[in-house]
């Protein structure tokens, strides 16, 4: 009898929770320089998602590629982040790039690239991969396409 009393509870706990859907993607945005050092560049966006669920889940985005200027330079960095049950939330992306594979230019090697980037005082730069979710044994993906132009300040 008590363990016919524990599975109703137990039953009843669940049910009461509930996973309608997985959390909406809304954008990647906000892509800003933080700092720019000669081996170095760093940058930094948000993934904005909206959760509308009464159980949170576990978010990975270590497949997004970061393309500047046309070319893969990097990956997203982030460790697994917690969803938060019934809430809006970003997950920070931060990303190191090294400079070199930015400004190299084939035609005109690291001299041609920096001019190039110096004069048009811009960097086209764009995210693109998936952001996977897991909830309770359940798991999807969230497909990422932005691009960006980002203004060089010097």
């Amino acid at each position: 009898m008590k363990n016919l009393i524990y599975l109703a509870g137990i039953f009843f706990l669940l049910s009461a929770c509930s996973v309608r859907k997985k959390p909406t993607f809304i954008k990647v945005d906000d892509i800003k320089f933080v700092s720019f050092k000669n081996d170095t560049i760093r940058l930094k966006a948000g993934a904005y998602f909206k959760n509308e669920n009464d159980i949170g889940g576990k978010l990975s985005t270590d497949e997004i590629k970061v393309i500047v200027n046309g070319e893969e330079v990097a990956q997203v960095s982030s460790e697994e982040f917690k969803v938060p049950a019934q809430n809006e939330f970003s997950i920070p992306l931060s990303v190191v790039i090294p400079s070199k594979k930015v400004f190299d230019n084939k035609k005109g090697g690291i001299l041609g690239g920096l001019l190039n980037s110096v004069l048009n005082n811009n960097i086209k730069v764009q995210f693109k991969g998936d952001i996977k979710y897991k909830v309770l044994g359940f798991s999807s993906t969230y497909s990422v396409d932005t691009t960006q132009e980002l203004k060089i300040k010097f």
